[in-house]
């Protein structure tokens, strides 16, 4: 369906239903990309974009401007990216949004990221698999020590790191600081803070200074460089709890990227003490069962459960990551076993499973 001028289709009135559709649903991000004469509206729900509906190029002209004038954007800037931020009561709705604009060959495109308003969830909440869960506890409840993440983007890793920062925030008794970017969630009880490249305040410089202010705890939202790597190896020796993702795609990876980044093979060894490697599977929809409805945007899904494998650093694993001996690094429950048993649940499908392993 394509919204027009014959709708009354006014651009904030457009721009708050096109908030709403997303909200109600569960969608994470709005695509509107023009098209010549249209502009194309998808929804990103559940990690996979799903087709919205149809702006006329008048309608969407009118949108554009609307999303940035509440940005504090340039409204006649179309050549260049720009990058700002919608506060939810501008729009009545739930979440704040982040704008994010980009030329391309067929007119410009505007992303809208919905911030998360909702408190951090709870470990529970996560629904990992109990060993899964039990190890996580048992780290968080350590003095020392480096927990690294990966996956793909997409894979649910910031949550889990907002889960585990609730987690400590609740335990208390301990300085929490996180250097993210962005802070895409506010949780009480923590000190939060963004990297800034465009002043040079990027992750390593950013964690270097936070130290300075004496945490138990720090979270460090991605490591991508030496430098960072080499900082959380080092703090997670110095008797700071560590939290940090780095992408790698399998447990045995993190220590071969982890490896090449930091010389000192015999720190890393005794620094990292857990690795998650985590994917997300989509949900039959309870609704239609999959067939597809308005509150699945007709996708036949709604919702996620994670497939997390993970791997707890024994001594003599530590032994063998010092002489780089990786492969005998395999990981408890591999992330396939837990799909296949979601699978006989009937929480999801087989083209879901060949999706997310790529068969």
């Amino acid at each position: 369906m394509t919204v027009g001028e014959n709708q009354n289709g006014v651009a904030p009135q457009v721009l708050e239903q096109l908030v709403h559709q997303a909200e109600r649903a569960g969608a994470s991000d709005i695509h509107l990309q023009m098209r010549g004469k249209r502009a194309e509206v998808n929804f990103r729900l559940d990690g996979i974009i799903a087709p919205g509906t149809e702006l006329s190029a008048d309608v969407a002209d009118r949108v554009f401007g609307r999303i940035k004038f509440l940005a504090r954007l340039k409204t006649y800037q179309e050549s260049l990216p720009q990058d700002g931020r919608i506060s939810h009561d501008d729009l009545g709705s739930k979440n704040d949004v982040r704008v994010a604009t980009y030329p391309t060959v067929t007119g410009e495109k505007i992303v809208l990221r919905l911030f998360n308003s909702s408190p951090a969830i709870s470990l529970r909440e996560l629904s990992l698999p109990a060993a899964a869960s039990t190890e996580l506890k048992q780290f968080l409840h350590q003095s020392a020590g480096l927990l690294l993440l990966t996956g793909p983007a997409g894979s649910g890793k910031t949550t889990t790191i907002y889960a585990c920062l609730r987690h400590l925030a609740e335990l208390g008794g301990r300085q929490i600081i996180t250097v993210e970017d962005p802070v895409e969630q506010i949780v009480p009880g923590t000190m939060q803070t963004e990297v800034n490249e465009a002043i040079g305040l990027d992750f390593a410089r950013a964690a270097r200074h936070l130290l300075r202010q004496d945490p138990q705890v720090l979270i460090i939202g991605e490591i991508r460089d030496e430098a960072t790597a080499q900082l959380a190896v080092r703090a997670g020796l110095t008797g700071h709890l560590v939290i940090a993702t780095l992408h790698a795609g399998s447990c045995r990876g993190v220590f071969e990227r982890l490896l090449t980044m930091c010389a000192d093979h015999s720190a890393v060894a005794s620094a990292v003490e857990l690795v998650l490697n985590q994917r997300l599977i989509r949900k039959i929809c309870s609704a239609c069962g999959g067939a597809g409805c308005d509150a699945c945007l007709r996708t036949g899904y709604q919702g996620r459960v994670p497939l997390v494998e993970w791997l707890r650093v024994s001594e003599a694993k530590r032994a063998k990551i010092r002489l780089r001996e990786l492969t005998t690094l395999v990981p408890a429950r591999p992330l396939e076993e837990s799909a296949r048993e979601l699978l006989q649940q009937g929480l999801s499908n087989q083209a879901e499973y060949q999706r997310v392993f790529g068969l």
